[in-house]
């Protein structure tokens, strides 16, 4: 069930689709809406998203696939899975303008980071003690842009175990990291102990020790000689289903 907003948007969208054949812009949705801020779309455009109405296509400025609409919007009943019928609503893939390299032409910055990426989900990585190092592609996730504005490589891991739980991390949380072999003390990292072992722990580099510190007081303060650990990433980001 949408809300009014949700609707609303979902409705202009969608006639603003059939009228131009492009969707609007972040700014006409807001104007439209009468929201005071772009953040307001953004989360209204996720809410659509999360429930089916709508997809945003990764890589592709300003792209938006309406998936279904509801019944007040001239949606066809809900059929059941694999179900077909020729006369139920089928999806338009509006493709925004192309793409460069840097930023898209006519797109604004907000936009731009509101599109997805798929990154690789490289297994299980222990909050709590060190697993086996990590090696493996598992599956990928879809990742919002916006935790990506570094550069550089990222990927994600799953974590297992409640180390890092007054940081804000849970056991089954999915952790986006950027790819770096260098963190600040403090930075929470992916780190590699004795080449054999990986885990998930705030990073303290004093003299010739590495202190891989846990973020719940049932766990140890583990310290290394810093030959031992090797640094293979910095948290940039949480993905958490409920």
């Amino acid at each position: 069930m949408l809300t009014k907003k949700q609707l609303d948007l979902l409705e202009f969208i969608h006639t603003r689709l059939q009228r131009d054949g492009v969707p609007p812009s972040f700014d006409e949705m807001k104007d439209a809406l009468d929201l005071r801020s772009k953040s307001g779309i953004h989360r209204l455009i996720t809410a659509l998203e999360e429930r089916g109405f709508i997809r945003r296509l990764a890589h592709r400025a300003r792209a938006i696939e309406i998936v279904k609409l509801p019944e007040s919007l001239g949606g066809a009943p809900s059929a059941p899975t694999g179900a077909s019928s020729g006369t139920g609503f089928k999806p338009r893939v509006i493709n925004g303008p192309h793409p460069s390299p840097s930023q898209p032409a006519n797109v604004t910055a907000d936009e731009v980071m509101l599109h997805t990426r798929e990154l690789p989900v490289m297994g299980k990585i222990a909050a709590g003690v060190p697993i086996e190092a990590i090696s493996h592609v598992d599956h990928h996730v879809a990742v919002p842009g916006a935790m990506l504005r570094n550069a550089g490589s990222h990927y994600a891991l799953e974590v297992k175990g409640d180390s890092m739980i007054d940081a804000g991390i849970n056991n089954g949380d999915v952790v986006i990291i950027r790819e770096t072999q260098t963190a600040d003390n403090g930075e929470i990292v992916v780190a590699l102990v004795e080449d054999q072992e990986a885990t998930l722990k705030r990073f303290h580099h004093n003299g010739t020790s590495i202190a891989l510190e846990a973020a719940n007081p049932a766990y140890e303060t583990r310290v290394y000689p810093e030959d031992q650990v090797k640094v293979q990433g910095c948290l940039v980001g949480l993905i958490r289903t409920y």
